[in-house]
């Protein structure tokens, strides 16, 4: 088992969601845009997406669809992004339970039908509850999540490994931190506010954040998110002593410290705090994550800081907004 032939044929769920619209770009890039089938459950997807290779709806939920796609396209590799996150999750946990889990199970069983090449599937820092260590949380750690997504995460995580350890394949993951991108709108995240501020500063310098001023937690950048990804499923599979669960991060930092970078570029920025319910499961994951294995075992290392980020963004931004 290795990295992916250039004939690869592969399937991406989620593929209208926050990180799969941009990895479905960037797999298109790369193996051709008739090589990526992205699929997606209800919402349509933006032009770009749909005019530059094939596009599908699919209801992960069930098998006979997904065995149906896979065999029309003669998919060997799948990216399973298709999930209910965080916030959301919460006002429905039978759901999230139900997309999450059992849409992974969905997939892990077709992949080893088929004899698939390769299966990513992305896990998060939810796995991670109160008990888990703050500062520098370890790799291999304690699991004890507070919210839905985060128990089917960790119940994710362990089920992949099951596939590696008892059936052979080849499934891989990341627990990412949250994701800010300059691409795509919030989609239910606990984390969203670093995208929402962006938005809000450009439209009306000035925000209303559903976090406290001092809640730290872990992020990344969408480019690194996308190269993170595509590095982890180019690695050879022999070196890789953890599978599913890789622990990983670019840089963390508080609402008040990305208003106070924000300022910097404009300042009559104002930001107020009106915490909520995503304040409680924001105190339940880390402030900073220890990533040494991603960067041991395939050489992981981001190339965007705290600064570099909110100057690529308010850049890329305005000129979304100017258009």
């Amino acid at each position: 088992m290795g990295a992916k032939s250039e004939k690869s044929r592969i399937l991406l769920t989620g593929a209208v969601g926050q990180i799969g619209s941009e990895l479905a770009m960037a797999l298109r890039a790369r193996y051709g845009g008739q090589n990526v089938v992205a699929a997606g459950h209800k919402t349509e997807p933006e032009a770009e997406l749909r005019d530059s290779g094939p596009f599908v709806y699919l209801d992960v939920t069930r098998r006979d669809m997904i065995r149906e796609v896979i065999d029309e396209y003669r998919i060997n590799t799948i990216y399973h992004l298709a999930a209910i996150l965080s916030a959301v999750g919460e006002e429905k946990p039978q759901l999230t339970w139900q997309v999450n889990l059992d849409g992974l199970v969905n997939v892990l069983e077709m992949a080893r039908e088929r004899e698939m090449s390769q299966v990513f599937w992305p896990s998060s820092m939810a796995v991670f509850g109160p008990d888990t260590p703050k500062h520098d949380t370890p790799q291999e750690t304690i699991l004890r999540p507070t919210t839905m997504y985060g128990v089917t995460k960790v119940s994710g995580e362990l089920l992949c490994d099951y596939y590696v350890d008892r059936f052979g394949l080849d499934v891989r993951g990341v627990r990412y931190p949250g994701i800010i991108s300059s691409q795509t709108l919030p989609g239910g995240g606990t984390t969203d506010y670093a995208v929402e501020i962006f938005y809000e500063a450009l439209k009306n310098q000035r925000y209303t954040c559903f976090l406290e001023r001092d809640t730290v937690l872990p992020m990344m950048y969408m480019p690194d998110c996308i190269r993170a990804t595509l590095m982890l499923m180019d690695a050879d599979f022999e070196q890789l002593e953890h599978h599913a669960d890789f622990n990983l991060t670019g840089f963390s930092f508080s609402p008040e410290e990305l208003a106070a970078e924000i300022r910097k570029h404009m300042p009559a920025f104002e930001i107020e705090y009106e915490p909520d319910y995503r304040q409680q499961i924001a105190e339940s994951w880390p402030c900073t994550i220890d990533d040494s294995a991603a960067r041991e075992e395939w050489g992981w290392k981001p190339a965007y800081d705290l600064s570099t980020m909110v100057e690529d963004m308010l850049e890329k931004l305005e000129q979304r907004m100017g258009d």
